[in-house]
């Protein structure tokens, strides 16, 4: 394991996912599941979002696709709660979802938006005046 990278890949997950999820679900690894989160703390955050070339923001939009596409719908709640961190606006995530509709298709543009309803409402994210 690159040390630097795991440490940078720390930071860019927290971030993101919040320190109290992030250090709950290290805290929760096990001698089998450890290494996993190992990995993918330094490859996914410290290799994947640790480079300058995208923003977080665009990193952001293209994971709200990618997962939804993949049908990923718990990952992509926790992903769009990070989206909304990285300053991704609420019509935004609504063109996000819409591209995942066209496509990936119309049952997962269903689901997006029912979890997006959800979390935006617990977050207190105001949705009126979009009409």
């Amino acid at each position: 394991m690159d040390g630097t990278r795991f440490q940078k890949g720390l930071e860019m997950r927290k971030s993101v996912l919040g320190g109290e999820y992030v250090e709950k679900t290290l805290a929760q690894a096990d001698g089998f599941s450890r290494p996993f989160q190992e990995m993918m703390t330094e490859y996914c955050w410290g290799f994947g979002w640790g480079d300058d070339v995208l923003d977080k923001k665009t990193r952001s939009m293209l994971n709200l696709c990618m997962i939804a596409a993949l049908n990923r719908m718990h990952e992509w709640e926790l992903h769009l709660r990070g989206a909304l961190t990285n300053g991704v606006s609420v019509v935004e995530i609504r063109a996000c979802i819409h591209q995942v509709a066209i496509y990936a298709g119309v049952p997962a543009g269903v689901e997006c938006f029912r979890i997006a309803k959800r979390v935006l409402a617990e977050e207190g994210v105001d949705t009126t005046g979009l009409d």
